[in-house]
């Protein structure tokens, strides 16, 4: 088939969340943009779907929540979005008992930890912790949409001791010193865990940038529900990039990049564009291949998804009112002496053999993504996300039966009736499934482990890719998506770092440009 060329200032490979952001502060600035996806619907991981045959329910099928997408950047793209905060922030079910911590802990927290370890020393330690953690987070956040900060300049901002515990030790060490008990200390370093297959004395520290991200956002690190599910999300960003001109083109996957000094072209079937850059929503990895380079190592994921509607919330075995112990954070067999030995058996190579993970629950603070009539019943939407279950240990569908097997165990034994009679529907996705229907290498959901946010000691940037950190190896083509420096989550950080990484390449008086949303 014979190919048509064009040209546009640039192309953005892959058509997600961040490539939506970056091509509309580019067109604003009066760039021709074109985004390639090669799906037949652009948002990448943040969408929602109508999983099950037959229910009206749009679940956010990958992606559930919002934390680290900026307040400005929201009010600079125009977005029209609702993020809604929940009263519970976590419960923690163990025998005899549930750990409840509420989103602005209260009397029932108190009670709660007391029950728990027998004192308040636990919860002192808690408060002392968060309110340490806190500094750290305003020192970071309002970087995240600038230039990168020299890690002295941020280091500065906090107690050495807190500093320490989250950068220079890991998490692990910790959490054995700041807590005594093992289910505490579970609850803390989950949030290091998360999409990150690592032990909590893992010496790369790969779980503490983990940890780092989740508790960073908007300098509060509270994970909120969008209204209308993930896709109500994209669907904003989709609105405001067609407003600003960009060119949306799905079911066009692209085959190549060819770069060089002066730009790039970018080749598919049917197309062949040239342009002065690239951006590229999609893993490095895949990237690489675009371009023909060396073959980097291909990331691997480490969680098992498990979206399910039931008719009810199951009844608790602590007889807590389940409306309370599922609209946060539901944690399942995650304490710290489980994770770690969790975590034992995946790196030699075996599946667990008890689930652990965490349950959320997104109906109990927005039934818009359910029909009418499962709207006006006691139907909830749970999502499960599973630690320690690397693409490795979950090679195929027998593997993942067992997987899903492991997790109603697990939530059952906290129960006090089975779940199963309540499941309307029920779908699951190893990382090998959601590299399949996401093209992201190994299932990974941040596209390779996370990176400090912040410039290391010595390390000087010579231009503004580097300064942003969005560089690549080829000085047209840049990073826009979770593959970038400040990359990872539902965040639009690295499509916005992207876009202004090539307006300061082409003067300040570029990026002073960018049209705010009030003009569109």
């Amino acid at each position: 088939m014979e190919r048509a060329s064009e040209k546009h200032d640039v192309v953005i490979v892959g058509g997600g969340h961040n490539a939506l952001v970056a091509a509309t502060y580019l067109a604003r600035a009066g760039r021709s943009v074109t985004i390639l996806e090669r799906l037949p619907h652009v948002g990448g991981a943040a969408i929602s779907a109508a999983v099950f045959e037959g229910l009206d329910a749009r679940l956010s099928r990958y992606s559930y929540l919002v934390s680290l997408m900026p307040k400005a950047l929201i009010a600079e793209l125009g977005l029209d979005l609702e993020l809604r905060s929940r009263d519970t922030a976590s419960y923690t079910p163990y025998d005899g008992g549930g750990l409840l911590v509420e989103t602005v802990p209260g009397a029932a927290t108190e009670a709660s930890f007391r029950t728990l370890t027998g004192s308040d020393d636990e919860l002192q330690a808690w408060r002392r912790f968060y309110a340490e953690v806190s500094t750290v987070a305003d020192a970071i956040a309002p970087t995240l949409l600038e230039p990168l900060p020299h890690i002295g300049e941020l280091r500065d901002q906090v107690e050495m001791a807190i500093w320490t515990d989250l950068v220079d030790e890991p998490i692990g060490t910790a959490l054995e010193r700041r807590f005594a008990n093992d289910l505490v200390r579970g609850v803390v370093g989950t949030d290091a865990l998360i999409g990150t297959f690592a032990s909590l004395h893992d010496p790369t520290l790969v779980q503490n940038r983990c940890f780092l991200y989740h508790l960073i956002g908007n300098g509060t690190g509270e994970w909120r529900v969008p209204v209308g599910g993930m896709g109500a999300v994209t669907a904003e960003l989709e609105r405001v990039a067609r407003e600003a001109g960009v060119d949306i083109r799905t079911n066009c996957e692209v085959d190549g990049i060819d770069a060089y000094d002066v730009g790039a072209t970018v080749c598919g079937d049917g197309f062949v564009i040239d342009a002065d850059w690239v951006l590229s929503g999609v893993a490095p990895y895949v990237l690489e291949r675009l371009l023909s380079g060396p073959t980097p190592p291909k990331p691997s994921g480490s969680q098992f998804k498990i979206n399910l509607l039931v008719s009810r919330l199951p009844r608790l075995k602590s007889g807590i009112d389940p409306a309370i112990a599922f609209a946060g954070t539901f944690h399942v067999g995650e304490s710290m002496s489980e994770l770690e030995h969790a975590y034992e058996q995946a790196a030699a190579g075996s599946l667990p053999e008890h689930a652990s993970g965490e349950l959320y629950c997104h109906t109990l603070t927005d039934r818009s993504i359910l029909g009418p009539d499962l709207a006006a019943s006691e139907a909830q939407t749970l999502t499960y996300f599973g630690l320690h279950t690397p693409y490795e240990v979950l090679p195929d569908e027998a593997a993942a039966a067992t997987a899903y097997a492991q997790f109603l165990a697990a939530i059952n034994v906290h129960l006090d009736e089975p779940i199963e009679p309540l499941i309307l529907g029920v779908e699951h996705k190893t990382p090998a499934q959601i590299e399949e229907s996401l093209a992201m290498p190994g299932g990974h959901i941040f596209h390779g482990d996370l990176q400090w946010p912040w410039l290391e000691e010595g390390e000087k940037p010579r231009h503004p890719a580097e300064r942003w950190g969005v560089a690549t190896s080829h000085p047209r083509v840049l990073l826009c998506g979770s593959g970038a420096r400040r990359g990872g989550a539902v965040s639009g950080i690295a499509g916005h770092n992207a876009a202004h990484a090539i307006l300061d390449y082409e003067g300040p008086e570029a990026a002073d440009n960018v049209a705010p949303a009030s003009r569109h």
